[in-house]
């Protein structure tokens, strides 16, 4: 059943549904076993800004749970806190997207990928989405994806993507997002 609230990103609407696993899907994480040794934090101090933060492993409610926490300022030309986790799972040529089943503050997040050609730090794929207090499925369809910038094609195609990040980004705020489970449709 899907709930009524829909977000826009893009002119894409991505649909917030109840949290269902199905048969069709690709789990990229669940967050299980050894979760610190694929996962990544990476703040805009590598680059001169003051954000800080951290990531959490651990059970929230007996699920598995990422949590990415902190403080992005756009002091001194940062902006950003992320988790990124290289990816070397097959991927379907006729993917759809990905689903994160998430709750978080509020806030406005981001899902950025890097692909086969994103060369350098500051190329990626993003897409916006909201994570409320409650856990709820976000789908976002690949087509929402929009380059860094102008030397990247339009659109990232599923069997390209090298790498996932789930980002707080682009303005001062606190962060607080809560992941169990990425997975591809």
């Amino acid at each position: 059943m899907i709930k009524k609230s829909v977000l826009i990103n893009l002119c894409v609407a991505l649909i917030v549904v109840p949290t269902v696993a199905s048969a069709e899907n690709i789990m990229v994480d669940d967050f299980s076993r050894n979760p610190s040794s694929r996962w990544e934090f990476i703040a805009d101090s590598v680059m001169g800004g003051v954000s800080s933060g951290e990531i959490q492993f651990e059970q929230q409610s007996g699920d598995h749970t990422m949590t990415l926490s902190g403080n992005v300022s756009t002091a001194n030309n940062g902006g950003f806190i992320q988790v990124r986790r290289k990816l070397s799972i097959e991927h379907p040529k006729a993917g759809t997207g990905i689903i994160l089943t998430v709750k978080g503050n509020g806030e406005q997040y981001f899902v950025h990928l890097r692909s086969f050609w994103t060369m350098l730090p500051w190329q990626y794929y993003q897409a916006s989405f909201q994570a409320g207090d409650d856990w709820q499925e976000v789908m976002i369809p690949f087509a929402a994806f929009t380059p860094s910038g102008r030397v990247l094609t339009k659109t990232v195609k599923p069997e390209d993507v090298r790498s996932i990040g789930i980002v707080a980004f682009g303005r001062d705020h606190e962060a607080d997002i809560s992941v169990t489970e990425i997975r591809l449709y």
